[in-house]
């Protein structure tokens, strides 16, 4: 009897009426299977694509940029969920209000994070070491600056001189745009540049390699910034560090806003030998000056001296008397006579 009555109700499954039904839905999963039978290598391909670009985009960005972003994505999905419940009684639209607003809320934490990254790693420091100077016993305060070096200075490349004697103390920090505008310079088609380009690359590897410096690269930079100017001003401030460089144009700048720079050809100007009114030396005329009748002759520090009188003498050693200084901000230009005069 049990098995009347189940045969019975299987068979109810092949009723006439519900043939069309199944037809159509049989038709459809099969068209459905061929369409996806042809995508899915299509499908497979871009899914792989996208997990390797994903994979060399999270290799190739530094763990600081991913750290930040990961913690700015939490916390505008915090404060997006602290808002939304009060979209949800709304008809139609609540329930995808909440959606909207994570994904806009996420993206701007993400995106502030990053381009403040600086200024939170500046903030997180300064906090850290001032629980550390709480937990520890007063020490030595250390006041000595990080050195933060631009192009100019680099391929000038007395710097590695000058750190061989000492007079540099501190850290070197070698941004990360300052290394990568060199590697444009040294890949320029101008045989010029790109001579002064690799000069530079060789002296950072002499700083580094040969002199007893701590040099520090600086992997960060300032996407909303173009010029590598600004870049290092702004860097020089939120490590509270001084500029060293060459550039009389990058020097006012920095100046005007307050960052300390270490000016080369200063530091040059500074130690050359003083000369005084009424001295004489002896010099050798090269060439003759820009006013009628000068002469112009160098000392051994490349140091001009415009001689009055001594175009006559051009290519002879003569004895002259030093008549005046002047101290520019290019460096210093003596005036002198022929002593026969």
């Amino acid at each position: 009897m049990f098995l009347i009555l189940y045969f019975n109700s299987y068979l109810g499954f092949f009723r006439l009426d519900y043939l069309p039904t199944l037809a159509v839905e049989l038709v459809g999963a099969l068209i459905i299977g061929i369409i996806f039978y042809f995508l899915s290598p299509r499908i497979i391909n871009t899914c792989i694509k996208a997990k390797d670009w994903i994979e060399n985009k999270l290799q190739t960005t530094p763990m600081q940029d991913i750290l930040y972003g990961f913690l700015g994505t939490v916390m505008g999905l915090l404060l997006a969920n602290l808002f939304t419940r009060a979209f949800l009684g709304i008809p139609w639209i609540g329930g995808y209000i909440p959606i909207i607003f994570n994904i806009i809320m996420a993206y701007l934490g993400a995106s502030i994070a990053l381009k403040k990254k600086d200024e939170l790693s500046n903030i997180i420091s300064s906090s850290l070491g001032t629980l550390q100077k709480k937990k520890k016993k007063p020490a030595v305060i250390n006041l000595v600056k990080p050195k933060i070096l631009d192009t100019s200075v680099i391929i000038d490349g007395r710097i590695a001189d000058i750190c061989r004697t000492g007079f540099i103390e501190g850290t070197l920090v070698i941004p990360g745009f300052v290394l990568e505008e060199l590697r444009h310079i040294a890949d320029s088609s101008d045989g010029l540049k790109r001579n002064r380009g690799r000069r530079g690359l060789d002296i950072l590897n002499k700083i580094q390699k040969e002199l007893d410096i701590e040099v520090e690269i600086y992997e960060g930079d300032f996407d909303d910034i173009a010029e590598v100017d600004s870049k290092l001003v702004k860097l020089a401030q939120i490590l509270e560090g001084c500029i060293i460089t060459n550039d009389f144009n990058l020097n006012k700048v920095a100046e005007f806003q307050k960052v300390k720079v270490l000016n080369i050809n200063e530091l040059a100007n500074a130690v050359k030998p003083v000369v005084l009114p009424g001295e004489e030396m002896m010099v050798q005329v090269i060439k003759d000056g820009k006013e009628m009748g000068q002469g112009v002759a160098y000392l051994d520090d490349g140091t001009m001296i415009v001689v009055d009188g001594g175009k006559k003498y051009i290519g002879d050693t003569i004895e002259v008397v030093v008549t005046s200084v002047l101290q520019t901000a290019a460096g210093r230009m003596i005036f002198a006579k022929p002593k026969s005069l």
